[in-house]
């Protein structure tokens, strides 16, 4: 599926990790500037309290879904997790599995989450959860930029023409190919493509659902042309903890985590 031609903007969320009160804020914000088309790059569930309304959400208003790790681990096994992020998953599987006598609703939520793709391309731009060379699991740090190419961003860099639009760090920043780095905060939320770059950038969008840059409030992008805005919205935290706290599987420093943005 391809964007409707005529109309360039275009939301880009991720990181959801089944915190519906976040997802529903943002939706309603996008709502709100007229936009239709949303792409998402992941991890859908994880860590959060409502899996199966986060995902019946993504289902109904997304064109595109990627496969993060936690969405990974949901089907494969939560190998590499630290303990809480395990019993998450775990929790999180029991919730969504469908069992000998599930209905349709729990057998199509499930078939989705098993075949969300890797990766996603449209004209100059690539759309990923983690990195080209690992969709799901590798980190792009900003932190990681020294004094200019690796072998890592080489091979990232050679992977796409424009944009590469990723997740997985909760962390909102860009990456230019002339190693030039700054968050959403020092860009005041808009970044003017080419500005700081020869050609290509990497955009971090944030996260939807458990930001990590101490802004506890919901981030995500807006793309039109060649300028990108990050969105930041508040939401109903304690609606969401509140939850969290009811289940036992769910670490209470995952609830923590949300009050803080860390």
């Amino acid at each position: 599926a391809l964007r409707e031609e005529g109309n360039d903007m275009f939301a880009v969320i991720s990181d959801l990790h089944s915190n519906i009160s976040a997802l529903e804020v943002v939706l309603q914000d996008i709502e709100s500037l007229g936009i239709t088309d949303l792409i998402c790059l992941g991890d859908v569930v994880g860590y959060g309290p409502q899996p199966l309304e986060c995902v019946d959400m993504v289902m109904e208003k997304c064109r595109v879904c990627l496969k993060g790790n936690h969405d990974e681990a949901l089907v494969h096994g939560a190998y590499a997790f630290n303990l809480r992020a395990q019993k998450a998953i775990e929790w999180t599987r029991d919730q969504l599995k469908p069992g000998f006598f599930s209905g349709s609703a729990v057998r199509r939520r499930w078939e989705f989450l098993t075949n969300l793709p890797l990766r996603h391309e449209e004209g100059p731009d690539l759309f990923i959860h983690g990195s080209p060379r690992d969709p799901t699991n590798e980190y792009i740090l900003a932190t990681e930029i020294g004094f200019g190419p690796t072998e890592k961003f080489e091979e990232i860099f050679a992977s796409f023409e424009r944009f590469l639009f990723v997740g997985h760090t909760h962390m909102p920043c860009i990456i230019t190919d002339k190693y030039e780095t700054k968050t959403s905060t020092e860009l005041n939320n808009v970044y003017e493509f080419p500005d700081m770059a020869e050609h290509k950038a990497i955009i971090n969008v944030g996260s939807v659902g458990q930001p990590r840059d101490r802004d506890n409030r919901a981030c995500y992008v807006v793309v039109d042309g060649n300028t990108v805005k990050w969105r930041r919205v508040e939401y109903d935290i304690e609606r969401t903890t509140k939850i969290m706290d009811s289940i036992a599987q769910l670490d209470q420093a995952l609830a923590a985590r949300l009050k803080e943005g860390i």
